[in-house]
């Protein structure tokens, strides 16, 4: 099966509203990072065990691990969580500058050093999420 077919499956299995919402995201964040490698995470690990919420990937970029080891992963990550929507800035070295640069602009939504949580897309400012992810994509870029 390929990622965009993954990706269609998967948003086929939200709720119609979470659905409509982030099939909207998920064209924008295509629109603003054109030509970018998609991915899907089923969020199981190796043993089969559920560590995390899918998970549509965005970019690319090779992550460092403390103990040296790397792995290929995505920039931008889009989850659907029992809340609401995460979007999700990997790999950014300030983990302030996401708080700091959007959190007071972005609308209703927690904003950590990488990830960007709200309930709906009429609580935040999209344009201002667009501009926090073309920043993480950028800074992340190899």
């Amino acid at each position: 099966m390929t990622t965009t077919q993954q990706i269609a499956d998967h948003l086929a299995t939200q709720p119609e509203a979470k659905q409509a919402e982030m099939r909207t995201l998920h064209e924008q964040l295509l629109k603003a990072l054109p030509g970018t490698r998609l991915w899907f995470d089923t969020g199981v690990d190796d043993k089969g065990k559920v560590v995390a919420n899918p998970t549509i990937g965005y970019g690319f970029q090779v992550l460092q691990y403390a103990g040296g080891k790397t792995k290929d992963f995505f920039q931008i990550g889009l989850s659907g969580n029992t809340t609401g929507i995460s979007v999700y800035i990997l790999g950014l070295k300030d983990k302030k500058y996401l708080t700091d640069t959007y959190g007071q602009r972005i609308g209703k939504a927690s904003v950590t050093g990488y990830c960007i949580k709200f309930k709906k897309l009429a609580d935040i400012d999209l344009a201002v999420l667009i501009e926090a992810v073309q920043y993480g994509a950028g800074a992340t870029a190899h």
